[in-house]
């Protein structure tokens, strides 16, 4: 039995599933948009965050030294439970819209951030 690797690239405005061994591609983590809708603990810099309808705690003290600090409503990319960087809402939306496209792949890693949890 042969198992094949599969990741994705963006192409234009849409997202294409490729094998891993394809040349010319190189996998890269995944990083989520998400928006702040709380402040949680102030000292730890934890912030609660929406990402698609799903509720997790994030870790916004990287974006301190990237301008002010992070607040109720900045949408920022997720990734491992940091926010790694602030985007506007039109491109979280349109990011959203890509990974939605994604299809199952797309929903098993909210199963997995469902899962995750920063106390």
């Amino acid at each position: 039995m042969v198992t094949f690797m599969f990741g994705y690239v963006s192409h234009g405005a849409r997202m294409v599933r490729v094998p891993v061994h394809q040349e010319g591609f190189h996998p890269v983590c995944l990083a989520i948009p998400g928006c702040i809708i709380d402040l949680v603990d102030e000292e730890l810099r934890l912030a609660l965050v929406d990402v698609a309808g799903v509720r997790r705690k994030v870790n916004v003290g990287l974006l301190d030294s990237d301008g002010p600090p992070a607040c109720v409503g900045d949408w920022v990319l997720i990734h491992v439970g940091f926010a790694i960087s602030r985007i506007d809402e039109e491109e979280a939306e349109a990011t959203l819209s890509l990974l939605r496209g994604m299809g199952e792949d797309f929903e098993q890693e909210l199963e997995e951030l469902k899962a995750s949890v920063i106390e």
